[in-house]
């Protein structure tokens, strides 16, 4: 593994993890609570070992995807973050508003989707900021 993956891996992980616990169980807390969605006893090594499961397939799709598209590490960060988070409300938002029983599907979108975004936003720059100054031999190689 390069250490630009590991640092992608990084780039979605400790972000996604702190705001995670911050956005669900400080911040919007009697939100959610409300919503009746969680489980008193939430396991949270579970919900780290996906948010590495994801970070993984992620740092992935960036190095193959990403990593050596044209523009600035900004620009690249701020596509793979439109990319990422469509993808990513696809299966943390509407797939889970769609199966699992709450109060109210539409309060559950709104602070999934402010979530998802508020991540991406943080996740997407961080992970072009890992492979930044990639070139072509070097993806080549891995």
């Amino acid at each position: 593994m390069t250490t630009r993956f590991g640092l992608a891996i990084l780039a979605y992980l400790l972000p996604s993890f702190a705001l995670g616990i911050a956005w669900h169980l400080l911040l919007f807390k009697d939100y959610y609570a409300a919503l009746a969605i969680y489980r008193s006893d939430i396991i949270v090594p579970f919900g780290f070992l996906a948010m590495l499961i994801q970070a993984a397939a992620f740092a992935w799709i960036y190095e193959k995807g990403f990593a050596e598209k044209p523009g600035s590490p900004l620009l690249r960060g701020l596509v793979y973050g439109a990319f990422g988070g469509i993808l990513s409300w696809s299966f943390t938002t509407i797939a889970v508003a769609a199966k699992n029983l709450m109060a109210s599907v539409p309060d559950y979108l709104v602070i999934e989707t402010a979530y998802t975004v508020a991540q991406w936003v943080i996740v997407g720059p961080l992970t072009a900021l890992a492979f930044a100054g990639v070139d072509r031999k070097e993806t080549a190689k891995a």
